[in-house]
């Protein structure tokens, strides 16, 4: 009796590993050999670029002295001839929206809940370990450059005093739009709908750098880096995802939820 006790949990043990490991350890897919190729390709290139972005704007603000660099100043001049009480009102809503507090709890749903819903949890984690890799990224690099945000006079929204490169409201927007998009729309064998997503990222990125630097917070160079540093970000994780889920045929695959979902032997 003891034995078959100790079988049954030990049954019941491996059950539950099973199931812990098919949800958020294990999501695997196939494709042909010439699309995972393009994959890591399309990888490194947005890592070379957004590395090459970001080092020119970094060697360009610290030759400056960390003061305005190249386009900052006449981005900063228009702006300041545009705005309008309607105008400002959108802006601080986007602000608000891509703000410290709104979009690590929008991120926290986002998560939980496609976590709980999807079959596999595996893309969930990955956004959220990408929003944190741009947090600790622009943390680290704010410590460095200490760069002094525009005039306090000229920021609608309250003053702010703490350093400005690279803009950690645009990371973290960028982050989740672009990581976002990846990983909803490479599971789809429609490229239009893709195309589609990544357009409205880039809509989102847009929206979000136009209002810190409309509100007065950013020089122009502060969020083209962030944009810089995210291109980074996102090459990395579709390696990472590609390493960890993308599986040609007569690869094996070892997850029970994928298996499911294999083509026919």
């Amino acid at each position: 009796m003891a034995e078959q006790a100790g079988s049954v949990k030990s049954g019941k043990g491996q059950h539950w590993w099973r199931i812990f490991h098919d949800k958020f350890v294990v999501e695997e897919r196939f494709m042909e050999p010439g699309s995972r190729a393009g994959l890591y390709r399309a990888a490194m290139i947005l890592m070379g670029v957004g590395t090459l972005l970001f080092i020119i704007t970094l060697v360009g603000v610290v030759q400056s002295g960390t003061g305005p660099w190249g386009p900052d100043e006449p981005i900063r001049d228009w702006l300041l001839g545009i705005r309008s009480e309607t105008l400002t009102g959108v802006m601080i809503f986007l602000a608000v929206i891509f703000g410290p507090i709104a979009l690590p709890i929008i991120v926290l749903v986002v998560t939980v809940a496609w976590g709980f819903a999807a079959k596999h949890a595996w893309r969930p984690i990955l956004l959220a370990a990408a929003m944190l890799t741009g947090v600790i990224v622009s943390q680290i690099i704010l410590q460095i450059i200490r760069r002094s945000r525009p005039p306090v006079d000229l920021m609608l929204f309250g003053a702010d005093h703490t350093f400005s490169f690279p803009s950690g409201h645009v990371l973290g927007a960028c982050d989740f739009l672009l990581v976002g998009a990846f990983l909803i729309f490479s599971r789809r064998q429609n490229p239009r709908s893709a195309v589609l997503g990544f357009v409205g990222a880039g809509i989102g990125i847009v929206l979000a750098i136009g209002s810190r630097l409309y509100l007065g917070y950013h020089w122009f160079s502060d969020t083209f880096a962030s944009l810089s540093l995210s291109l980074v970000i996102l090459g990395a994780y579709i390696a990472l995802d590609t390493w960890r889920t993308a599986r040609i045929p007569g690869e094996r695959i070892t997850g029970e939820l994928s298996k499911a979902d294999a083509p026919g032997d």
